[in-house]
């Protein structure tokens, strides 16, 4: 069985919207999942989970500091996060508002932990995870299931050795 935490923060409930669309996805692949707001969520969480899928608003080109906190709160769990699989998605108010560099620090953050860094530039659309500029769109929408399912497909294939 594969666990995967969908760990967000959102404002205006865009990002929210995308953490949704990628936990029912996850779900239809036949994963466990814990949505949870940044706020809920614990370094536990982190370490129930096979996949950790993160999401933001962008802010100044990086993520909020919420999430920034959680990923600063995650150092008292470092080592048991080895291996496992990370993966981003933001949302931001302009195309060019820094969603490549907001995803990035996530994608760091994993890759300080020893994650594997899911990344998906070919079937969800998004080279580094999945954006949405404004409310998720159809294409948003797309690229956060593309997401959720390279995860749980990711995984599942780690774990079958």
């Amino acid at each position: 069985m594969v666990n995967v935490l969908v760990v967000y923060y959102s404002r205006t409930g865009n990002t929210r919207t995308m953490a949704e669309a990628i936990a029912d996805a996850a779900q239809e692949e036949g994963a466990v999942i814990r949505l949870k707001g940044v706020d809920d969520a614990s370094n536990y969480d982190l370490v129930w989970a096979d996949g950790i899928i993160i999401g933001s608003p962008v802010y100044f080109g990086l993520p909020a500091s919420e999430i920034k906190k959680f990923i600063e709160d995650s150092i008292s769990v470092r080592g048991q996060l080895e291996n496992k699989v990370g993966a981003a998605f933001v949302s931001s108010g302009h195309r060019a508002g820094g969603r490549e560099t907001t995803i990035m620090a996530l994608l760091q953050a994993f890759i300080v932990h020893g994650m594997v860094v899911c990344g998906d530039p070919i079937s969800s659309g998004g080279h580094f995870g999945a954006v949405a500029t404004g409310a998720p769109d159809d294409q948003a929408s797309q690229e956060c299931r593309g997401l959720a399912k390279k995860v749980v497909l990711l995984v599942t294939k780690l774990q079958s050795g």
